[in-house]
């Protein structure tokens, strides 16, 4: 089964400084039908504004990915790791038995990222934190692995049987993707357009998969697709 979701209708969030859209409960918008997909709990599409950002705040048991899509975020945690992720390039945060930490857009234009929680498969452990270039011509009309459960894909590390992808497609390639039965997928498009199964997606519309189901992207116009493969 593929649930769309399309931009338009995600929960919504704006102050000052922050203009965010939640694919999932999240914060002050609460969906009891969008409590998450498998083990996937959170996908937000956030747009900061330059010079702000997230001030130190803490998290626990919980593996936050964070894809940088324009512009570039600095991290910061108790851990004493500070390091900049630029558009394309990936973090990884596992929060563990806890930690503190600050996302800051110190660019001169704002920033717009996903950032993407999965839930651990055990409690506690260290807190730790990566992040790595993923060149986007690396992933052309295929799928690299960003961050992973399993250390044979050699990617950043998280700590669940779960896999987060990235493929760049041109107008007119196609691109395959299977989710085994018994596991859960979500896409988003962070830019252009492709056709899926006879429907039109855009930049920033998203769709749950789940059970058994061969997904077949084309693109319409150059376009950018973020996928977790989760339990």
């Amino acid at each position: 089964m593929i649930d769309i979701r399309r931009f338009k209708d995600l929960g919504t969030f704006q102050n000052e400084w922050l203009d965010a859209h939640y694919h999932f409960s999240f914060s002050h918008y609460y969906d009891p039908t969008r409590m998450g997909h498998g083990k996937l709990r959170v996908w937000n599409d956030d747009k900061i504004r330059a010079q702000t950002g997230f001030p130190p705040h803490g998290h626990r048991d919980m593996e936050i990915i964070t894809y940088v899509r324009k512009g570039a975020i600095t991290h910061q945690d108790s851990m004493g790791n500070k390091g900049r992720t630029e558009a394309g390039d990936v973090q990884v945060m596992s929060a563990g038995s806890g930690v503190q930490h600050s996302e800051w857009n110190a660019e001169t234009d704002e920033t717009t990222l996903f950032q993407i929680w999965i839930e651990p498969a055990v409690a506690g452990g260290a807190p730790g934190w990566g992040a790595r270039k993923f060149p986007k011509g690396d992933r052309s009309g295929q799928w690299a692995v960003l961050a992973s459960g399993d250390e044979a894909d050699k990617a950043l590390p998280i700590r669940q049987n779960a896999k987060v992808l990235g493929a760049t497609l041109k107008a007119g390639e196609t691109l395959d993707y299977t989710v085994p039965a018994g596991r859960y997928g979500y896409f988003v498009l962070a830019g252009g357009s492709v056709e899926l199964n006879g429907e039109t997606l855009n930049a920033r519309d998203g769709a749950a998969v789940t059970g058994a189901e061969t997904l077949t992207f084309k693109g319409i116009a150059d376009a950018e697709i973020v996928f977790v493969d989760t339990v």
